[in-house]
């Protein structure tokens, strides 16, 4: 759908006095000019048709053998770049285009001036043909004039831009941070940078902004934002570019959980419902615990719109204990499915396959049968007073088989909800965690995090230990991760420890930190929804390389400027370096 330019106008009367998408039955009469890209071209006895596209939409241009363009338009190429003079016209009603905004309407040209002539296209602009992705993203330029590419772009503009507004009419004030700085304690890879003064150091692109943006409550600004660019070497996802990515990075000073939760709520609520395909649940978000969402969904990253939920039945089941369980404890859960009833034995066997991958059992029952699957004797009493169909899931807490045979049986019923967006905050996750080679406890999540409990909490078994620490989800999408930060420099300290980080590793590494703690620190707490994984959402577009104009590779390559390319000569012997590729 094309969509109107509402700036100013700001272009050359030499090249333009209207914008293509503009034009309406109101211009009928008037003379003037246009210029675009040729979009389409046809010609039909003495008469070639134009249709000329600009950033605002479509118009088709008429050239009439007596027009002194005609010639001219006859050797136009498309995406050659044109400007045409002439007089609007109301179009009959049998020649009218109800797909175009302009379809009443079409310029008879009177002149054609042609501003840049393109060669051969290796493909085609006007249709959404399947196009191999080495040759979109070597031609990047080509492909963003594509309907479905230019719409996600100007999305990705309009979007950003309202959560601009919305933070600053609460506000937030913007503010940059440094993209050449230390190494961040994000725990994924550095892309570093050499350093020419320093010989023999680096500086680290940011993985996030998240010591300067604590750095500026105490700095006195209560409430920050930014579109933050955030740099991690990691291998792609669907959901994360294996170069650089956008969030918007989030802090307030003097709050709690609670406070957090209530600026976010109505921003991305507003975003969603302003910009989205489908309807957004109402205020407030759904709130859950981790251990509630690994419990009923499997995940710490619940999908809502599925309806169905286990419960825990660990102790209704006796002699559970002999099911093979993996290294973890024993769990039963029961998945109430009404319409199983009616599937096939062999729908049950392969759902039984599903979670066995993942070192699970799983038995059913139907009403007024015997009940089926691993363990079934021990189902005897249970399955006797359910009055619905049921999967027994036995498992080590194999959250994975819960998440996987949840979402199967969710998709294989009709359950989801996909025309919904529904959101959740989950909260109270795991301080610490068992490291599973080593067996050593560290952090689970944010180091900077501030525990539940306090000092209190640290003097006992830090895997009891929760943090006050939130993610939302929207849709069984993680768009944010955030927590209230441990703003006690000796609490802090403490936290480390436990992890097995000395308080010496901690002032090499966090001294800025460290010093700005000592000075006075108010509570604060902050986010960084993913604007990339929201613009996904909205858009319905299931890759991020889809609503990113210059995307790298699944390999980080940049394929139309040559990145990354080979470092001269001379520029490794001024920064000190040799390289030692063997």
């Amino acid at each position: 759908m094309e969509s109107p330019i509402h700036a100013a106008p700001l272009s050359s009367p030499r090249y333009r006095t209207h914008h293509a998408g503009e034009l309406r039955s109101d211009h009928v009469g008037q003379t003037l000019r246009v210029a675009g890209f040729v979009h389409k071209k046809r010609e039909l006895g003495g008469l070639v048709f134009v249709e000329l596209r600009d950033a605002s939409g479509i118009v088709q241009c008429l050239f009439e053998r007596s027009s002194d363009g005609f010639e001219q338009a006859r050797g136009l190429t498309l995406e050659s770049v044109v400007s045409i003079e002439g007089r609007v016209l109301a179009r009959t009603a049998q020649a009218r285009n109800a797909k175009l905004a302009t379809g009443e309407v079409e310029l008879s040209a009177l002149s054609l001036v042609l501003l840049s002539a393109a060669e051969e296209l290796p493909f085609v602009v006007h249709d959404e043909v399947d196009v191999p992705e080495e040759l979109r993203l070597r031609y990047r330029f080509l492909d963003l004039r594509r309907k479905r590419m230019h719409a996600n772009i100007e999305l990705r503009s309009r979007v950003i831009a309202r959560l601009r507004q919305l933070l600053g009419e609460r506000g937030f004030l913007e503010i940059q941070t440094p993209i050449l700085t230390a190494s961040s304690p994000e725990g994924a890879r550095d892309f570093l940078v050499p350093s020419r003064l320093q010989r023999g150091k680096f500086y680290a692109l940011p993985q996030a902004p998240q010591l300067f943006k604590q750095l500026l409550m105490m700095g006195g600004f209560e409430r920050y934002f930014q579109i933050a660019p955030c740099f991690r070497d990691e291998d792609a996802r669907a959901d994360r570019s294996p170069g650089e990515f956008y969030q918007l990075d989030i802090e307030l000073a003097f709050v709690e959980q609670e406070q957090v939760f209530a600026v976010i709520e109505p921003v991305l609520h507003t975003v969603f419902t302003e910009f989205g395909r489908y309807p957004v649940a109402p205020l407030p978000f759904a709130r859950m615990t981790y251990r509630e969402a690994l419990t009923r969904y499997g995940t710490d990253k619940p999908d809502l719109r599925n309806p169905l939920a286990f419960e825990d039945v660990t102790h209704a089941v006796p002699g559970n204990a002999g099911v093979r369980a993996g290294e973890e404890p024993q769990c039963v859960r029961a998945l109430a499915v009404p319409q199983a009833a009616t599937r096939s034995r062999r729908w049950f066997a392969e759902l039984r396959e599903l979670v066995q991958k993942h070192g699970a059992e799983l038995a059913w029952s139907v009403p007024g049968k015997a009940p089926q699957g691993h363990a079934h004797a021990q189902l005897q009493a249970l399955a006797s007073t359910s009055a619905t169909a049921c999967l027994w899931l036995f498992a080590a807490q194999s959250s994975r088989a819960a998440h996987e045979l949840r979402a199967r049986v969710g998709r294989d019923l009709g359950l989801i909800e996909e025309s919904s967006y529904r959101f959740c905050w989950v909260v109270d996750f795991p301080m610490y965690e068992r490291e599973r080679t080593t067996g050593a406890i560290v952090f689970s999540h944010n180091p900077f995090s501030m525990p539940q409990g306090d000092e209190h909490a640290l003097a006992g078994d830090p895997l009891e230990v929760l943090a006050y620490q939130y993610d939302v989800v929207c849709n069984g999408i993680e768009l944010s991760s955030g927590a209230l930060r441990n703003h006690r420099p000796e609490l802090l300290l403490r936290a480390f420890e436990i992890a097995g980080v000395s308080a010496a590793e901690v002032g090499s590494r966090f001294g800025g930190l460290l010093r700005a703690l000592r000075l006075g620190a108010p509570p604060h707490a902050g986010l960084a929804p993913g604007v990339d994984r929201i613009l996904m959402l909205l858009s319905g577009e299931p890759n991020l390389r889809e609503i990113t104009p210059f995307p790298l590779t699944q390999s980080a390559q940049d394929l139309l400027l040559g990145a990354p390319s080979a470092a001269r000569p001379e520029q490794l012997a001024e920064l000190g370096l040799r390289l030692d590729l063997e």
